[in-house]
């Protein structure tokens, strides 16, 4: 059960290992997507056509008409990642060893929705995989196998989205066996650590130039590839929004927050309320992404704002 990319390598996985059988693979039912609102499928739909699997995507886990469906399937197991629906106890009890779910932190942290943001937004050092049996909890089940990644300073959610759902997809093969032969047993979370991930809002990546540089550019590393760090600025008179793509931090200058120090082919050099950041790629909104060294050929920035002025 899975319907953003993120399930996509540990869907391929599975259906490619001899030791498995993929019964059926469940998603969410296609969405208007684009300026035509064309009907699309999600990414694993897509990856189990092309794997010529059985899909069913019910619109709400909790039809009766699906349960009946699943029950019918009897699987062993199932396995969930990034599914986007809450399982109730019904489903949960299905398959003889229960639901196993792909979460992309170190359990108890960050729990919920966004995990990988989240991760980078705390300045954490590493993260990882929990593979945990799942309860009728929000990401509290118990914790079958952990795998651990530092966060490098070249990564952001994109690149640790993937790593993340290569390793998950790894951990599963080699879990499942010996999970189903009764040789792990599952640990309960501890109650200590535990904090949740919400949502992610389009309104989080406004960037306060008030705030440490170290804050905002997490920020920058956190969002991409959304909502992406923005900001304001004036050029002939018109205000627009600028999206931040990479930066790097420059601790030793400083000034007036907001105001741009530097402005060279290696990049704009922003003032922020502790330290400095260097904006490396960038977009003006409507525009190309550009690399700092293009976007000056074109325009002049001396501020950059926290809200547009009026």
């Amino acid at each position: 059960m899975g319907s953003a990319e993120l399930g996509c390598p540990g869907l391929r996985a599975l259906s490619s290992d001899p030791n498995f059988q993929v019964l059926a693979v469940v998603t969410q039912p296609d969405r208007p997507k684009g300026r035509d609102l064309k009907l699309s499928p999600s990414p694993v739909k897509a990856c189990a056509l092309e794997a010529k699997l059985p899909v069913l995507q019910p619109e709400r886990a909790r039809d009766e008409g699906f349960i009946a469906e699943l029950r019918r399937l009897a699987p062993d197991l199932i396995v969930v990642i990034a599914y986007g629906q809450i399982l109730p106890r019904a489903i949960l009890e299905v398959p003889k060893f229960g639901c196993l779910n792909v979460h992309t932190s170190l359990l108890p942290k960050y729990r919920g929705a966004a995990p990988i943001q989240a991760a980078i937004l705390k300045d954490e050092k590493e993260t990882g995989i929990t593979i945990m049996k799942m309860d009728e909890g929000l990401d509290t089940g118990d914790i079958v196998a952990v795998a651990k990644t530092p966060i490098a300073a070249e990564d952001n959610a994109s690149t640790l989205h993937d790593r993340l759902g290569h390793m998950g997809a790894e951990l599963l093969v080699r879990t499942i066996p010996d999970y189903a032969a009764g040789k792990i047993a599952p640990q309960k979370q501890p109650a200590e650590g535990a904090s949740y991930a919400r949502k992610i809002k389009k309104e989080d990546g406004r960037i306060d130039w008030q705030q440490p540089a170290r804050k905002i550019w997490n920020m920058v590393r956190a969002f991409v590839p959304w909502p992406v760090a923005f900001t304001y600025f004036r050029d002939k008179d018109a205000t627009h929004m600028l999206k931040i793509w990479a930066a790097a931090e420059e601790p030793v200058m400083s000034g007036a927050p907001g105001t741009v120090l530097q402005a060279s082919r290696d990049g704009f050099v922003v003032a922020c309320g502790e330290g400095a950041l260097r904006i490396l790629t960038l977009q003006r909104e409507g525009g190309k992404r550009l690399s700092a060294q293009e976007f000056a050929a074109g325009h002049q920035i001396k501020n950059l704002f926290h809200l547009p002025p009026s």
